[in-house]
Parts: C-alpha cells; structure tokens; sequence
C-alpha cells in the first residue's frame, strides 16, 4: 500500500503480519485488536492478522472493520507441523515488513515459518509472567525452545510487563533483544459517555445502597477465584450491605467447581455470576471497587481499565500489579485470603468522598502514564526501526 506524505511524495507503508494463536477473548488479544484500531487513521502502516485457530469473537470484530483476518484451523498441537506449511506458504503469499507473533506458541511457530522464507524482521510479543502456574507441559516445553532460539529468531522481543522481561531473562531469554511495552489504555471506550451504567445493577437487583465489588477474569487457575472467594464470603458474613460480582469467561452457574466455593461461604446469595461479557467497561462503571486476585499476571489489563474509569482497586502483588497500581497500602501478598479478606474489609469501611478519591488517584496515574496514544506511538516506532536498518 502506498500514501502520500505530507510533503507530497509517495511512499510505501509498513506492512505488519501478527501471527498469534487464537482470537477469542483475552488480555493479549484484546491490546493487539486496540493496537491495530489505534493505527486505523494512519496512511503509513497496515496491519493483517494470522490466527493459527479460527476466527474468535474478535476476529470477527476485526474482519467488520476491514483488517485482514486469515485463520489456519489448527485445532491441537498435534497439527502443528501442517499449520507450519500453511503458515509458511501464507506468509510467502503476504510478504509483510515486520512479523509481529504473540505469545509462545506463535512465537515459536510464527518466528520459524517467516525465518524458514527469508524474513528477518521478526517481533515476539511475551505476556506471560509465570506459566509454571496453569501452563501445561507442552507449554513450557516451547517455553524452552524459544528460550534456547530467542539469541536467533527474533529481532526484539517486547515484553508486556518488566517482571515478564525480568522471569524471561531468568530462564534463557536474550537479554540484549529485551524491551518492556505496557498495555496501552483506550480511555474514549472505557469512560463513560453519560448513558446510565446503573442497568447491570437493576437487571441484577442489586441497590445502590449497597457497595458492589467486582473480579473480572476467566475461570482458571492462574485467576485464583478460590482465594477471592474465600475473603469475600469471610467480608459477606461481616457486612450486609457488600456483593460480589465475578466477570468472565466459566464465571457461570453451569460451573460446578466455581459453584462449590460459592456455596461453601454460606454467602451464596452475595455473588452474582455474569459469565464472559462484551460490555466490561459497563460493568466496571456499575461497581464500586475492583479487586484482582491473580496469582501470576504480566501486565494486568483488567487492573489498568478498572483503574481508568475511577474505582478504588485491591490487587494481589504479581507481576506489574504493584507497579500499575502504584499505592502498596492496597496491595496484598497472592493466595492469602485472611490477607485480602482484611483488605476488602478496610477499603469498603472507607466513606464514599475516600474511596473517590482512591479512585480518581488511579485514573489520573493510567491517563498520565498509560493511554493508547503513547503506547501505540511506540509499537509504531520499534515497526519502522527495523525496516529502516
């Protein structure tokens, strides 16, 4: 694709493949679709998509706007070496400036095909900060192949988080290919536009005059709902004027592990299961506190958005929670729930004026230091540095 710059002259834009495993949702997911949308107006960069799965949620939202979505069907790592050769044959067929992969098994795949058909400018994208929690064998299996081949494969290699850079560094990883890029922050689309957010509330029936905590996050290991749980059924006992709103993927009564620490409370009827949502900004504006309850986390995106809309936030002290949140009185050690049950308690026995101003604090730290502007100017940067070697 070719533009005309401001001075008239034709020139040739970037041309960027992302090659990641899937396209349903997920933190990483979710800041390559906000990467590619920042970038939409620009004339100088085009972005496509390679999903080695199928189309996901967001592949679909992708393909509405006009990007490029190919998907390779590979539906077990069984098929990893057929996907290679669709990989490569696609790549061949694109010839992009820069192959952007993200995470290890797009990493590995992605850096290989492009590498195998001469194309060097090759970024890896890592997010992860702890895979030994809720990773599997095969995962830490080519967790250590893209250790052992990351001096070679890649160009760069951005981390999400620097705790990610810091474990990756630990465990083989270049050193010297290192750059830590945060999530960046679409404030436009988490603020809110003066609609009445209150509906999530009513559908639910939960008053106003009670204070509504949420968690939003899938159901799985590494999320540690187990912990969460246990402190906000210990703070329900205490206190009846408190409910807890869990968001997210198997967050549904259809589950029945999630089901058995709810009812083991005796508090069941404080918490409302929402299941995986297309509206979490809404969610987030219908709450009163957020609380991230992780046991491993790179860069936390959730973290950051319920930040940026103003609630008052309690985070476990993994990955770049702390760092995002930047107060350590609200920062809590992971897996302790006497710990974060405590925590709850205190910051919900704060006036209504302290906790807005808690959560003022920390929008005013996300609009500072990490909107999509200045993080989609960086990607921009690091895509055009490599083509100009």
């Amino acid at each position: 694709m070719e533009y005309l710059d401001v001075s008239g002259v034709v020139r040739k834009a970037v041309i960027v493949t992302h090659i990641i495993i899937g396209l349903n949702v997920g933190g990483a997911e979710l800041m390559l679709k906000r990467l590619i949308e920042s970038h939409r107006e620009r004339p100088d960069i085009e972005h496509c998509i390679i999903s080695l799965t199928d189309m996901g949620v967001l592949g679909e939202q992708l393909t509405k706007q006009g990007v490029a979505v190919y998907c390779l069907g590979m539906s077990s790592i069984m098929k990893g070496p057929v996907t290679f050769f669709k990989l490569r044959k696609l790549l061949r067929k694109l010839r992009p400036d820069v192959v952007h992969t993200w995470m290890y098994h797009a990493d590995l795949l992605g850096a290989l095909a492009a590498r195998s058909i001469g194309l060097r400018q090759i970024v890896w994208c890592i997010r992860s900060t702890d895979i030994n929690k809720g990773g599997s064998k095969v995962t830490l299996i080519i967790r250590k192949l893209c250790a052992l081949l990351s001096g070679w494969l890649p160009r760069v290699i951005v981390c999400a988080a620097d705790a990610s850079r810091k474990v990756h560094e630990a465990v083989g990883y270049a050193s010297n290919k290192m750059q830590v890029i945060p999530n960046g922050f679409e404030l436009a689309k988490l603020l809110p536009t003066g609609s009445n957010d209150t509906h999530i509330r009513d559908e639910l029936g939960i008053s106003k005059a009670c204070t509504l905590v949420v968690s939003v996050g899938r159901y799985n290991p590494v999320k540690d709902h187990k912990t969460f749980i246990e402190a906000a059924g210990k703070v329900a006992t205490q206190r009846n004027d408190v409910r807890f709103m869990l968001v997210g993927r198997d967050l549904e009564h259809s589950n029945s592990q999630l089901m058995a620490l709810i009812n083991a409370t005796g508090q069941a009827d404080t918490f409302y299961l929402l299941g995986e949502r297309n509206d979490v900004p809404a969610c987030l504006q219908a709450s009163d506190v957020f609380c991230l309850h992780s046991v491993t986390e790179g860069f936390p995106n959730v973290l950051g958005e319920a930040m940026a809309v103003g609630l008052p936030c309690i985070a476990t002290d993994v990955g770049d929670a702390a760092y995002l949140l930047d107060n350590p009185e609200w920062v809590v050690p992971a897996a302790s729930p006497g710990q974060l049950a405590d925590k709850l308690d205190a910051i919900l026995s704060l006036s209504t004026t302290d906790r807005e101003v808690l959560g003022q604090t920390a929008a005013n730290r996300i609009r500072e230091h990490f909107t999509m502007d200045v993080i989609s100017r960086r990607y921009f940067d690091l895509y055009t540095s490599l083509i100009d070697v």
